[in-house]
């Protein structure tokens, strides 16, 4: 019993760090996606092409990949110092799903007809105006979907901060593992799914209240 209560606290301090990582990520990817999403469509056609080039790198590429060269890259090519592991983590996850989400973002702002656009223009509103005013709710009831999705995936995404030691809690249990103790590694399902039932409840609650727009 108290090896139990070791372990479960010792993983919830690993979690604890997976938390921080989840909620950094989101934080400053969610904007930065919706203002990627504003470059990729602009009509600066190389501001577009520049944008839409890292976007394809990036949705490309392995996030452990990116993990790696954000850590490792400018030590090895410019001889810098190493950047803190949980800031080289979160870098590489803000970039990630940063241009994941900016293709939701641009997915659903070009969803809305350009009716409405011009409907808010005869009433006299700005371009800005038009789009937090009439268009965003829209757009958030048309993403909100694949948004959840790309965020559940985060969750499990920050288990691979362990390619450069940074101690979340599937670290944790793998140490464990190392002095075999295996029943940790499997006992971390249990803090996943309760968060991740979390999240799921959340993301119902919130399309129930948005289901006064019948898009």
């Amino acid at each position: 019993m108290n090896e139990f209560i070791e372990v479960s606290l010792n993983l919830l301090n690993g979690f604890k760090i997976t938390l921080s990582i989840f909620f950094l990520t989101l934080l400053i990817s969610l904007p930065l996606g919706l203002l990627l999403s504003f470059g990729s469509m602009s009509k600066i056609k190389a501001l577009r092409s520049v944008l839409k080039t890292i976007i394809w790198i990036v949705r490309g590429t392995p996030l452990m990949l990116l993990v790696i060269a954000v850590y490792y890259g400018p030590a090895l090519l410019f001889q810098a110092p190493f950047l803190p592991r949980i800031t080289a983590v979160i870098a590489a996850f803000v970039v990630n799903y940063a241009c994941y989400f900016s293709e939701i973002f641009r997915g659903g702002i070009e969803s809305i007809s350009k009716g409405q656009y011009e409907a808010g223009q005869v009433l006299g509103m700005s371009r800005v105006q038009i789009f937090f005013r009439v268009v965003l709710l829209q757009v958030v009831k048309r993403i909100l979907a694949p948004m959840s999705n790309e965020i559940i995936t985060l969750v499990k995404d920050t288990a691979l901060a362990r390619v450069i030691m940074v101690a979340e809690i599937l670290k944790v249990a793998y140490d464990y593992a190392a002095e075999g103790l295996i029943w940790p590694l499997f006992y971390t399902a249990v803090y996943y799914l309760i968060f991740v039932g979390i999240l799921t409840l959340l993301f119902g609650f919130l399309e129930k209240k948005l289901n006064y727009f019948r898009v």
